[in-house]
């Protein structure tokens, strides 16, 4: 039985809390922030709880993760 790989693009977006959920940046905070309102990028810093069917997605892809 070959190993089981993680998914290289989620393991660079995506961490795991000490409960197990999963945590990301905000999106949309990248580029073409001039059009944005000085609040809406503020609220972006940091990051979010992902909801709860995308972190059954993730979870597959990082098998490893929650460790």
């Amino acid at each position: 039985m070959p190993k089981m790989k993680s998914h290289s693009g989620a393991k660079k977006r995506f961490r795991f809390t000490s409960t197990g959920k999963v945590k990301s940046k905000h999106s949309h905070k990248n580029h073409i922030l001039t059009k944005k309102k000085s609040d809406r990028i503020r609220k972006l810093k940091g990051t979010t709880v992902v909801s709860e069917p995308d972190q059954r997605r993730i979870h597959i892809m990082l098998p490893n993760g929650r460790t």
